[in-house]
């Protein structure tokens, strides 16, 4: 018998599973994409020298869309500590946003959930098994838009919307999941940035279909050229379960860029009540070209 980090759970097998090969394939993937791949200087030029505007830095999206004829991989991997059951595990995370037009890009994208217990902690949306029970795993892949809304003028946000299905190719439960997400953002004195967010989806549970709403607010406050550190509060709660849950986080993190293209951040996170997951981490690097 062979045990997988995974599942936790003794294979007949002695070839390791999808689970555990796809653990560094987030990150394998962004880093070969960065060694192969030369760097755009003319994209270079326009954007902050601290931030490439990742989505996966933080649970909520940055309000900033990738420009056109560039491409921004994400990949992290992610673990939550369950209160009650085993700890999930989300790898790849895998993103790849493609910049369509100066307002316009592209999003795909894929990931394997690991004994998902319906804490959402990242971008990637996840069915919930019903009360007392959990899935197995999950496998999804992501496509969708992002869009830009709005430019920031004194009060009136820098804003976009994100339109995205998760659909799954294995697991437990098997419904293509509709997410929509509003993204507003200001810049404060100091280069300071206090983004906010909501998000909707349309999930799958074993007997039928619910809804996930999910407010965030983030302060992003930069240290030096290449290095900005957060906070940020976010609450996932449902409509539509027999019983109904409410699970808020609180959530620091960290990113620095290695090179104007390579970024590495991590970012944890809290529950704030016993439904929540008691702690997660998330780890990930992401590559502008």
């Amino acid at each position: 018998m062979r045990y997988h980090l995974c599942k936790s759970l003794p294979r007949p097998s002695p070839w390791p599973c999808r689970g555990c090969l796809a653990v560094p394939l987030g990150v394998v993937l962004t880093l070969a994409i960065a060694l192969l791949t030369p760097p755009n200087s003319a994209r270079t030029e326009e954007v902050s020298g601290r931030d490439l505007g990742t989505d996966r830095d933080a649970f909520t999206p940055s309000t900033k869309t990738v420009a056109p004829g560039t491409l921004l991989s994400e990949g992290s991997y992610v673990s939550i500590d369950n209160r009650f059951g085993p700890t999930t595990n989300n790898v790849p995370e895998y993103l790849l946003r493609i910049g369509g037009t100066d307002w316009l890009e592209w999003r795909l994208g894929v990931n394997y959930a690991a004994r998902p217990r319906g804490n959402v902690v990242t971008s990637v949306e996840v069915g919930e098994g019903s009360i007392g029970r959990f899935n197995l795993y999950e496998a999804d892949i992501l496509y969708g838009l992002k869009a830009d809304v709005s430019d920031q003028d004194g009060l009136l946000p820098e804003s976009c919307f994100v339109m995205e299905a998760c659909t799954p190719t294995s697991g437990d439960l098997w419904g293509t999941v509709p997410v929509a997400t509003a993204v507003a953002g200001w810049e404060l004195p100091g280069e300071w940035r206090l983004d906010t967010s909501l998000r909707y989806s349309h999930a799958e549970w074993v007997r039928g279909w619910f809804s996930r709403w999910a407010p965030t607010v983030i302060l992003r406050v930069p240290v030096t050229e290449r290095w900005e550190i957060h906070a940020e509060w976010f609450e996932t709660f449902t409509h539509g379960l027999p019983i109904d849950t409410t699970r808020p986080f609180f959530s620091p993190g960290t990113h620095y860029l290695l090179t104007e293209n390579l970024e590495v951040g991590i970012r944890i996170g809290w529950g704030l009540n016993d439904i929540a997951a008691g702690f997660f981490s998330d780890t990930g690097v992401a590559w502008r070209y």
